[in-house]
């Protein structure tokens, strides 16, 4: 990959702080994060960020470092419009659930491109914990202030 541009990716267009993310490797993304010229929303091929590959593979602790840094964006879909609580909906990873959750900036109600919610997305895949953590924030954000 060179070592000119730390935003480079291969030919996935995975950067090194996308592949430590998939990976789940903490102290890794911390180090790439350290550096400002680091991209943290940069895709891959499938326009995935490496908050998605994190949630997708249920890294709770790189999902956290990621949140931390004020640029990420929670809520970057994919090619298939998936976005990061999508994936971890999708795979089960209650932990990266409530995480994102926690987030004031997260859209629990985003449609993926085949019209599916984080919530239809766990229902589908008979996720009752998660179910009720999405039904919960649906409810909150319902109520009147």
């Amino acid at each position: 990959m060179g070592c000119d541009d730390i935003n480079r990716g291969d030919f996935f267009r995975y950067t090194p702080l996308a592949w430590a993310a998939h990976n789940g490797h903490e102290g890794v993304v911390r180090i790439l994060l350290g550096r400002e010229e680091v991209d943290p929303n940069k895709p891959d091929v499938h326009h995935a960020t490496p908050l998605s590959l994190a949630a997708h593979r249920g890294h709770e602790g790189v999902v956290k470092i990621l949140l931390c840094r004020e640029e990420v964006k929670p809520n970057v879909p994919d090619y298939f419009g998936l976005i990061p609580l999508s994936f971890a909906a999708l795979n089960g990873h209650q932990g990266v659930v409530r995480i994102l959750l926690a987030q004031e900036q997260v859209n629990s109600e985003k449609p993926d491109n085949g019209d599916q919610t984080p919530l239809s997305i766990a229902v589908r895949n008979e996720y009752k914990r998660i179910v009720a953590l999405l039904r919960s924030r649906k409810a909150e954000t319902a109520s009147p202030s």
